[in-house]
């Protein structure tokens, strides 16, 4: 009896083995063209690859999307601005399903703007703050959030560690249960909390400037608890 228990354990080992099995990395890109993405509203060149690098033009206004959802996960990303002033971003948790007159989907924003921004946007004499330019969060779309470091409703880093166009910024951004905490350059220096959305698509935006990203990582982390509402509805596949 013994020898069947000890039997029986060591048959279900390789079992539970597989069933928790080590979160890995997958690339978002596989460096040589956009499968596993759709372009939902830019043109057939607004994206491209190029020496294994994710490139945009930023024109027209738009985004493109991860053919499948995300729900808690830790994304690494590179990115890099050859315009001054150059606005683009990352949206998480996206039902990827942007207004005609609006062209930019829901979602929590992660926000990749060059650093002379704020000089480029001077109304009235006054600039803005260059709080927005660091690797701000912020709902949109319906998305609300919680900042942690607020400016309004939106969440600014802590500290300002992003660099201006032709230098390369890293990206950690670990999002779990509506929980999000950016880590910019090597240090993590903002976040959200209880975003009212929890799992939906990933988009990369095109938003007037050019910029290229390279190394975009994904590790996948367990599902948490969701209620249908904070789940973005499936896409129709074209």
């Amino acid at each position: 009896m013994r020898a069947l228990l000890i039997a029986c354990c060591c048959a279900l080992v390789p079992m539970l083995a597989a069933a928790q099995a080590r979160p890995e990395w997958t690339p978002l890109f596989n460096g040589k063209d956009l499968s596993g993405w759709t372009n939902i509203n830019t043109d057939p060149d607004t994206w491209s690859v190029v020496d294994g690098m994710l490139m945009t033009t930023g024109k027209p206004l738009g985004v493109m999307c991860s053919d499948r959802m995300y729900e808690n996960f830790v994304l690494h990303i590179e990115w890099m601005h050859h315009e001054p002033g150059g606005n683009s971003g990352v949206f998480i948790w996206s039902a990827a399903n942007p207004s005609p007159k609006g062209r930019l989907p829901d979602g929590l924003e992660v926000q990749m703007l060059e650093l002379d921004w704020p000089k480029l946007h001077v109304k009235d004499g006054v600039m803005p703050t260059d709080d927005y330019v660091h690797g701000e969060l912020f709902g949109v779309g319906g998305v609300q959030i919680i900042p942690d470091n607020p400016r309004g409703p939106r969440s600014k880093s802590m500290e300002k560690r992003a660099l201006g166009r032709g230098n390369w910024n890293v990206y950690d951004l670990v999002a779990v249960d509506g929980v999000a905490k950016l880590s910019v350059n090597g240090k993590f220096v903002n976040g959200i909390r209880n975003s009212s959305r929890r799992k939906g698509y990933l988009c990369m935006e095109a938003e007037g400037a050019r910029i290229q990203w390279r190394n975009a990582w994904i590790m996948e982390l367990p599902p948490g608890v969701t209620t249908p509402d904070m789940i973005a509805p499936e896409r129709a596949r074209p």
